[in-house]
């Protein structure tokens, strides 16, 4: 292991030292650039802003609701037959790994530039990360009471419903949250491509050189991020107590 991470070091170029330090050097004088701060233009800031945070609730609402059922198919508790819970498994892993800034480029030229694009990018690449961890946490969990309802006659669907779910719903919630967040990040980025949002603005202003812009942009956004991280944290205490 310590060998494969010395050559992949080597191999991107963090043993340049020259490189490195001529982008040092670079790096100052972009910084120098990026003051003062330009943001005459933060009315027209808002509305995007609002898309991102639509983009990210809206697509971590979708891929929890069809990441629900590829987790009872893909578990080994509910999962009809081996070769669906299979199946289901392989899918989630392809739809993990497809990158989000792929899907939306795919999407964009389906369904037109805005925030359909965005949010249906990032519900389907959500889908294959909660998805997959809703199962494996399922299949973690306390086998006893499932096995007490199975022994009562009860299928498969009601021992999903009333047993896993309700044992595993804390660490979901978590990770509904922490998706969130991520989404919302995602979504920033996304906008570069078309997908609407603030990150359609930062990448217009980075175009025009207007780095006063990019600054002011990039302040507003680290507190819109810090706002919905704040958010999501105080809603998973709230609601895991």
């Amino acid at each position: 292991m310590g060998a494969a991470v010395v050559l992949a070091c080597w191999q991107v170029g963090l043993f340049d030292l020259q490189r490195l330090w001529d982008g040092v050097q670079g790096l100052g004088e972009l910084l120098g650039e990026l003051f003062p701060l330009r943001a005459q233009r933060w009315p027209h800031w808002l509305l995007p802003l609002w898309d991102t945070l639509c983009i990210s609730i809206a697509s971590t609402a979708l891929a929890l609701v069809f990441s629900l059922p590829m987790a009872f198919l893909a578990n080994r508790r509910t999962g009809p037959h081996p070769l669906i819970r299979h199946l289901a498994r392989g899918v989630l892993n392809l739809l993990r790994a497809l990158p989000d800034l792929l899907l939306a480029l795919l999407l964009v030229a389906a369904v037109g530039f805005g925030q359909l694009a965005g949010t249906m990018a990032l519900a389907v690449h959500s889908v294959g990360m909660v998805g997959k961890f809703m199962a494996e946490t399922m299949e973690q969990a306390d086998p006893d009471p499932a096995e007490a309802l199975f022994s009562t006659g009860a299928d498969r669907l009601q021992v999903f419903v009333h047993v896993l779910l309700p044992q595993c719903l804390p660490a979901m919630l978590d990770l509904v949250f922490y998706r969130w967040e991520f989404n919302m990040r995602s979504a920033i980025v996304l906008g570069a491509v078309g997908a609407g949002g603030i990150g359609t603005e930062l990448i217009s202003a980075l175009r025009l050189l207007d780095y006063g812009q990019v600054t002011a942009l990039l302040l507003v956004i680290f507190l819109a991020v810090a706002l919905v991280d704040q958010i999501s944290s105080r809603c998973r205490q709230n609601l895991t107590r």
